[in-house]
């Protein structure tokens, strides 16, 4: 997997003082996706272990009061990043109790793979649903447009 930017500090990408990590590859490309850059497998950088060992760091600093992962991109849904990705949210629940993790995806929970469902049940709050450019509206919070729709897991799981 390669990513395109990673912020250690973010307080736009959900709730509170988050760390957010911007994925490579996007198979969706929005009209009007303001992050055509990660649309692309091959671009940004190679998501090594020191970069997956310098978000768990992040996370567990205590100097800076983090609430938790925010993931984008890109995709981290993308067939091609499910791996990976499952590998840091799995390490995230098992290394820094108390982060929630966010996820943004343009494919909807209804037609999930069993690997990106799986990658779901290690989430607090999955954003579907592609970007709609007729629907886009600036005052929805943590949204894009209308037809995207925040998910929230008690027990990080879904059926």
């Amino acid at each position: 997997m390669n990513f395109h930017q990673y912020y250690p500090i973010d307080v736009v990408n959900g709730p509170g003082t988050r760390c957010t990590l911007f994925v490579s590859g996007c198979e969706h490309q929005c009209r009007g996706c303001y992050n055509q850059s990660t649309w692309r497998l091959d671009s940004g950088s190679p998501f090594t272990q020191q970069a997956e060992d310098r978000i768990i760091a992040d996370l567990n600093d205590t100097r800076i009061k983090r609430r938790g992962l925010s993931l984008s991109g890109g995709d981290p849904l993308h067939p091609a990043n499910v791996e990976a990705v499952l590998k840091l949210v799995k390490r995230v629940r098992r290394e820094c109790p108390g982060k929630d993790i966010w996820l943004w995806s343009g494919y909807r929970i209804d037609e999930l793979s069993t690997q990106q469902k799986e990658i779901v049940s290690f989430v607090d709050a999955l954003i579907d649903g592609k970007f709609e450019q007729a629907l886009a509206d600036p005052r929805l919070e943590w949204r894009g447009s209308a037809n995207q729709i925040i998910h929230y897991f008690e027990h990080h799981t879904i059926k």
